[in-house]
């Protein structure tokens, strides 16, 4: 058994969560870390809601409520969702925690000892209408480098850049459109350039990465620039240097911190069970973590921060940037083993877009289709290596041809000719080649299927569960065991659906990581008890250093199904099963269209 974290990107606490979303972080990585679970490996999977920046601050002002009040409403919704989805973290937290404060100042202060934190005075954006600063982000214009309008002022998303605000021809506000000005104002920066070398080593021994993530990240390494980590802002995580920590106008930049919340919510997980060390097995780049691995899920607008910039952090908190340095109290940290990045997901045509009305938010998905449904189509069709865009009439034809004729269909159909002609589950007598060429195919899908999933191919993964299903329907068609209806023919019927049903078992198990609410309820069909395929639960907890208390997100992963065959046993009682998935009517299609353009 190996220690594998998941780390999962951070939702911004400014909204409720949209299917493009859980199409990059979430789905993905919830696959993944149930796959590794059955497959025996301790995992711990972590996340939360990031809280801190001037879009918090701007829209609180906006509602009249403070940034701990929207980001308060908005954990819990974001919460709620994730659950209903049935990912299954082991901490999904926040990054208003005190424990969070704790851990990104002491990253902080490493770095800066070890003299990868510089002071640059610079030139800041300020609203002329307000007085406020403005956010890189929330500054556009024309990027000076490859003259594509509409960069934003930290980086350029046509040319992957890093740009300064002040560097934009013709920069304007994406608030109210108005031409900043620009004052000089101090700050401290994370110098990159002090990375290139090591980054460079390290990116070279990256071969198993996607093609795409690799070649961006090399791609910016000889163009770093020092990045600013600091802004002038009231809402964030203080700056822990004497002189800075009792100041109200300036504060940790917001991706500084988010990107630290992978390690402060592994050690916020650890204090919770107990085991205060506990983190240090996922982490500890010289003890019992070393050979740890961990990967890490996000979409590919954030590629730079987890294959770039956060690794630089943990390289020069180590003491192993191009300037050495001595480790900080956390000792040498584990870099990323793989950042698995996912494409952009679409909706009919077009870019997700909340104010544009071309959004379905996770929440509304869930009040009218079955989680499972979503979670099949994200593997099934999702943006795991090219832009996806999802259709209603897709998603229909998903659901109906293949969930429901394909995999339920199997299910109810095998379960219900053993319920009506036995009541229990068949013995199997004298097995023919048949039998066993099927038995042997079915379970040649823990190894084909095990292997794609380690490899992040989830969609050939679930491709291939779902050939071999088709085969289990194959089978059955051909075997026929309906037409077998004199009493001589009784123990033949009966192998056959034993078969059958042992099939079913075995590729309940292979889908299990994909669905996991239907694979309880197909488990339970077939007289199974007890948890077949764990589900986070919420929590309300104390923070643990005297802060609000706060929902999270956890569970008990140590139960449920091993990714291996196991004998389904003869004489086991079995009803009439109910429809696992539910037929979409038409329809819908044209009911979803309506409300898009409503």
């Amino acid at each position: 058994m190996s220690h594998v974290l998941a780390a999962v990107a951070w939702p911004y606490a400014n909204g409720p969560r949209h299917i493009g979303h859980v199409s990059g972080f979430g789905v993905p990585s919830d696959v993944f870390s149930r796959y590794m679970r059955m497959a025996g490996h301790d995992v711990l999977m972590v996340s939360g809601t990031d809280e801190h920046g001037t879009p918090i601050q701007v829209q609180a002002d906006n509602e009249g409520v403070t940034p701990r009040e929207l980001a308060d409403r908005y954990n819990r919704v974001i919460v709620e969702d994730l659950r209903g989805l049935g990912l299954s973290y082991d901490l999904f937290t926040r990054t208003t925690t005190r424990n969070h404060y704790a851990v990104v100042q002491e990253v902080f202060e490493g770095l800066h000892k070890n003299g990868y934190i510089i002071s640059k005075t610079t030139l800041g954006a300020i609203s002329p209408s307000t007085g406020r600063t403005l956010p890189d982000r929330y500054i556009e214009g024309t990027c000076p480098i490859c003259g594509y309008d509409g960069a934003r002022g930290d980086q350029c998303d046509n040319c992957g850049n890093q740009l300064d605000p002040s560097d934009l021809i013709n920069p304007r506000s994406r608030i109210n459109g108005e031409t900043p000005t620009f004052v000089e104002t101090e700050h401290f920066f994370l110098d990159l350039p002090g990375f290139v070398q090591a980054l460079n080593a390290w990116l070279d021994t990256r071969d198993g990465w996607r093609p795409n993530v690799l070649r961006f990240s090399k791609n910016l390494i000889d163009d770093l620039q020092p990045r600013a980590i600091t802004r002038d802002l009231e809402w964030g995580v203080p700056i822990p240097l004497a002189d800075w920590k009792d100041r109200n106008d300036k504060r940790i930049y917001v991706w500084f911190d988010a990107v630290i919340g992978y390690l402060s919510a592994s050690v916020e997980w650890a204090r919770r069970t107990g085991d205060p060390e506990a983190w240090r097995r996922w982490w500890s780049a010289d003890g019992e973590g070393k050979d740890a691995s961990a990967f890490y899920f996000m979409g590919k607008d954030n590629i730079v921060f987890h294959s770039v910039i956060w690794p630089a952090l943990l390289l020069g908190y180590s003491g192993e940037g191009d300037r050495g340095g001595e480790p900080g109290s956390y000792g040498r940290l584990n870099l990323p083993t793989e950042v698995v990045s996912s494409e952009y997901l679409t909706m009919e045509g077009k870019k997700f877009s909340s104010s544009r009305s071309v959004v379905i938010y996770v929440r509304d998905f869930l009040e009218r289709y079955d989680a499972d449904a979503l979670r099949y189509f994200i593997a099934a069709a999702g943006p795991e290596s090219n832009d996806t865009d999802f259709t209603w009439a897709e998603f229909l034809r998903r659901n109906n041809d293949e969930l429901v004729a394909g995999w339920g269909n199997l299910v109810n159909r095998s379960v219900s000719m053993a319920a009506k002609n036995f009541g229990v589950i068949p013995p199997a007598l004298d097995l023919t080649d048949e039998d066993t060429a099927l038995l042997a195919t079915v379970r040649g899908g823990f190894t084909s299927v095990g292997e794609l999933l380690g490899k992040h191919r989830q969609k050939a993964a679930i491709g291939e569960a779902m050939r071999i299903v088709a085969e289990v329907n194959k089978y059955l068609s051909d075997q026929a065991p309906w037409k077998l209806k004199a009493e001589e023919d009784k123990p033949r019927q009966g192998t056959i659906l034993h078969v059958a049903l042992q099939a079913v078992s075995d590729c309940n198990r292979l889908l299990t990581p994909f669905l996991p609410h239907s694979a309880q309820k197909i488990h339970e069909l077939l007289g199974g008890t007890g948890v077949h395929a764990p589900q986070p639960r919420i929590e309300e907890v104390e923070d643990l250093d005297g802060g609000p208390s706060y929902p999270i997100l956890t569970g008990d992963y140590t139960v449920g199904a091993r990714w291996e065959p196991a004998d389904i046993v003869a004489g086991t009682a079995l009803a009439a099963p109910k429809p696992v998935f539910r037929k979409l009517d038409p329809s819908i299609v044209e009911e979803e269209l309506g409300r898009l353009e409503g």
